[in-house]
């Protein structure tokens, strides 16, 4: 009996020890801001900010309207499960989801919040090209960042690898939500743009007017030629599973989206005006078998940001602003325990590319 209480007393300590371990090794988020050169001598580089889990202390620093809570140029832990590309929406900026890109970190995985050039709060010409443009270089940048951190030795060998490759998965909302899908395999053709505007504008104001008459972007014209308006694949095989948040969905083709097999998971916002669900993210996941859809009750289409400490107006109204009883702060820690177990689940076991 003596012996069996000892080697129990032992197995206590030893198990306490573990335990012990494992805490003084949770991780913090770290953050640092990166530049990858344009796809040209002559192009502007892409920001791009870096989520990483350290051993560091975190603490908070305002960045203009939104805040960083992390350790500032800490060093970075030596292995990461995985990489996730996170890419904002129409106009927006790489610190617009800070506390989801925070909570990713924490759990174990680095993240590239990249400032989409031509198409963020200070650059708006990338709309201005039309369509081909705008729904083809948004998910042209993504990959372009991926190929970046992969090729640089301060990173790519702490990403966790199988025998598939680099474990990598990607999240996005609005515009963003349109390039991880992209990314996974669904394809644009801007004749639905204009399909839809013209029977479907009353019911879709926001989608099919935004940046007439001075707004922040233009909807883009549909070209007349069937070839010309359908977009080549932008898939990026390495994508191994992707979330999408409140994502725009009226261009893609139901073809394109029943052929998605990475694993995806799609956030609706039910009162979203921006993008009005059921043409754009129930377009989605009506089309895509695999996907699994996740309604917001009572949330608009910003509900997935940060709020900002300063109004920014849209053509939808204040970032900030939420229906009456809604409570942010409570999505906001929901999805910072949601997407990083997705990721968790789906990445080791995500199909060959």
């Amino acid at each position: 009996m003596r012996a069996t209480a000892l080697l129990s007393r032992h197995a206590l300590l030893l198990a306490s020890g573990l335990l012990l371990s494992c805490q003084l090794l949770a991780a913090e988020a770290g953050w640092r801001q990166v530049r990858i050169p344009g796809a040209t001598p002559d192009a502007a580089p892409t920001v791009v900010a870096l989520y990483y889990p350290t051993q560091a202390a975190p603490r908070t620093t305002a960045m203009g309207p939104f805040t960083v809570r992390a350790a500032i140029q800490a060093p970075p832990d030596e292995k990461f499960k995985g990489l996730i590309l996170l890419s904002h929406g129409l106009a927006g900026t790489e610190l617009g989801h800070n506390s989801l890109a925070e909570a990713l970190a924490r759990a174990g995985y680095l993240v590239a919040a990249l400032r989409h050039p031509g198409d963020n709060w200070q650059d708006g010409s990338l709309l201005k090209q039309g369509g081909a443009a705008y729904f083809g270089e948004r998910p042209r940048q993504a990959s372009r960042v991926i190929d970046a951190l992969l090729q640089d030795p301060q990173w790519k060998d702490r990403i966790a690898r199988d025998d598939q490759g680099p474990r990598i998965g990607a999240v996005g909302h609005s515009a963003g939500g349109y390039t991880v899908l992209a990314l996974a395999g669904a394809q644009a053709d801007l004749s639905r743009i204009a399909t839809h505007c013209a029977s479907e504008r009353a019911a879709d104001p926001i989608f099919c007017g935004v940046g007439r008459d001075g707004g922040t972007a233009a909807t883009p014209p549909a070209p007349t030629a069937p070839s010309a308006s359908l977009l080549p694949s932008l898939r990026d095989p390495r994508v191994r599973a992707v979330v999408a948040m409140a994502p725009a969905g009226v261009p893609f083709t139901a073809a394109s989206l029943a052929q998605v097999r990475v694993p995806t998971r799609i956030y609706e916002a039910e009162q979203d005006r921006f993008l009005v669900p059921r043409f754009h993210a129930e377009w989605i996941a009506r089309n895509m078998p695999a996907a699994e859809l996740r309604r917001i009750p009572n949330a608009w289409h910003f509900a997935f940001m940060d709020t900002p400490s300063m109004p920014i107006q849209t053509p939808d109204g204040d970032i900030a602003a939420d229906p009456p009883g809604f409570d942010r702060q409570a999505l906001l820690a929901r999805l910072g325990r949601e997407v990083p177990a997705f990721f968790d689940e789906t990445l080791p076991k995500s199909p060959a590319p």
